[in-house]
C-alpha cells in the first residue's frame, strides 16, 4: 500500500514538474509568434553614449514596461568606434505599436527623465528604426537561451534578390541552421522585417557565440564545409539568393533581458 501511494505521489510530482517546464518553455514560444518586434539603434552624440545607456538602465527599460512594450534585447557594438546603442522591443500585436509608443511618450515620467537627461545637450544624434514579425520555422525554442549570459551576439541582415524569400527561408530551414549548430554557433532568433511600400522582406537573426573571436572563427570553418557547398550550390540553381549581408557583433548591456 505504501509503495502504491509513493508512486502515486511521484506521478503527481512529474505531473506538476511537466506542467511547469510546458509553461516555461512552450507556452512563451507559441506567444511570441503574433508579437510585433522593433529594433532601433541610436547612434550618440560625442561622449553622450554613457549617459544613454544610464537613461535606459535608470528610467526607460521601467517606463517601457509600465506603458505595455516588452524589453527584449539591450546591447552595444563590440566595435569600440562605433558609438550606437541597438535595442528590441516587443509589442502584443502591430495594431498596438502605435498606441503603446504613444502612451510612452506621453507618460509625464518620461517627459521628465528624458528633459533631465538632456539638461545639458542632445543624447542621440541619429535613429535608425526596423519593424520585424518572428519566423517560428526558423526559431525553435527560443526562451531555451534567453538568459545565457557571458556571450557575444551576431546580428545578421540578408538583403535577398527579388523573389527569393522563400528561398533563403528553405535553405535555412531545412540546412542552414543545422550547419551553424555543427560549428559552434548558436541559433537564437530570427525574423522577417515588416517593409513599407511593397518592398521585400529581409532576414534578419541573431547568433550566439562565446567571444567574436570564436564567432568568426565558427563562420570560416562553416563557409568552407563541404556539405554547407554542396547546399548552396544547389540552392542557387536557378539564381543567386542573397544579394548583400551586414553584420555586427554585439555585447549585450548589463541589464539586457536577452544575454
Amino acid at each position: 500500500m505504501k509503495n502504491i501511494y509513493n508512486r502515486n505521489l511521484t506521478m503527481k510530482r512529474l505531473t506538476i514538474i511537466t506542467f511547469i517546464l510546458l509553461t516555461i518553455y512552450i507556452v512563451p514560444i507559441q506567444a511570441q509568434e503574433s508579437k510585433y518586434y522593433e529594433m532601433r539603434t541610436y547612434t550618440a552624440n560625442a561622449g553622450k553614449r554613457p549617459d544613454l545607456i544610464k537613461r535606459f538602465e535608470d528610467h526607460t527599460l521601467r517606463l517601457f514596461e509600465k506603458n505595455g512594450i516588452e524589453n527584449f534585447a539591450y546591447f552595444i557594438p563590440t566595435d569600440a568606434e562605433n558609438n550606437s546603442l541597438t535595442f528590441i522591443v516587443a509589442y502584443p500585436d502591430q495594431e498596438s505599436r502605435d498606441v503603446l509608443w504613444k502612451k510612452f511618450g506621453n507618460d509625464p515620467e518620461w517627459q521628465a527623465a528624458y528633459k533631465a537627461s538632456e539638461a545639458n545637450g542632445p543624447l542621440v544624434s541619429k535613429v535608425d528604426q526596423v519593424f520585424m514579425t518572428i519566423a517560428p520555422e526558423l526559431t525553435p525554442e527560443i526562451i531555451r537561451d534567453h538568459n545565457a549570459g557571458n556571450r557575444v551576439f551576431e546580428l545578421r541582415t540578408y538583403y535577398m534578390f527579388p523573389g527569393k524569400v522563400d528561398a533563403i527561408h528553405a535553405r535555412f530551414r531545412d540546412y542552414t541552421r543545422e550547419l551553424f549548430q555543427k560549428h559552434g554557433m548558436t541559433n537564437v532568433i530570427y525574423w522577417y522585417t515588416v517593409e513599407k511600400d511593397g518592398e521585400q522582406q529581409k532576414l534578419v537573426y541573431l547568433l550566439a557565440h562565446k567571444v567574436e573571436k570564436a564567432g568568426k572563427a565558427s563562420f570560416a570553418k562553416f563557409g568552407k564545409d563541404p556539405a554547407w557547398i554542396t547546399v548552396r550550390d544547389a540552392s542557387e540553381r536557378n539564381g543567386k539568393i542573397v544579394q548583400k549581408v551586414e553584420s555586427v557583433y554585439l555585447t549585450p548591456l548589463p541589464f539586457s533581458p536577452l544575454k
